[in-house]
């Protein structure tokens, strides 16, 4: 991985064998803890993604192929464990039957290029907690209360 940092602004590059989520989780080594995932392309494999449903299940699918990252958007905040990061994507297989939904995992085939915003600075932050229904959610907190 390697990344770039212009004021708030974050372009990351991962490289092949790079998984999404541990990359983006290990920004929080090099100070960046929150952050909203604006974009990302490149090309993925070995990508599980899926949603939520009405039971609040995961209805989850695997796809080992490589594929076509056509965007990316989520978030990075500090959770109860250590760094958290919420993903969903839009990918594309080599016959162009898209796919997309909440992103379990991926690991980059060729490289990513991902754009971060940097939201830790200033008066306020946000938390990954616990809902009532077990879920982790965001929380918003004013660092000066």
């Amino acid at each position: 991985m390697e990344f770039r940092r212009f004021g708030r602004d974050l372009i990351v590059r991962l490289d092949k064998g790079e998984e999404l989520h541990d990359a983006i989780r290990s920004l929080s080594n090099h100070g960046i803890s929150t952050a909203a995932i604006t974009s990302g392309i490149g090309r993925v494999r070995g990508t599980e993604i899926g949603f939520l449903d009405s039971d609040g299940i995961y209805q989850k699918m695997k796809i080992e192929e490589p594929m076509e990252l056509l965007s990316m958007q989520g978030n990075l905040a500090p959770g109860p464990d250590g760094a958290f990061t919420h993903i969903h994507i839009v990918a594309s297989d080599d016959d162009h039957v898209v796919r997309g939904g909440h992103l379990f995992e991926a690991t980059v085939e060729v490289t990513a290029e991902i754009h971060m915003r940097v939201l830790d600075e200033g008066d306020a932050t946000m938390v990954r907690k616990a809902t009532e229904s077990d879920f982790f959610g965001l929380s918003f907190y004013d660092l000066e209360g």
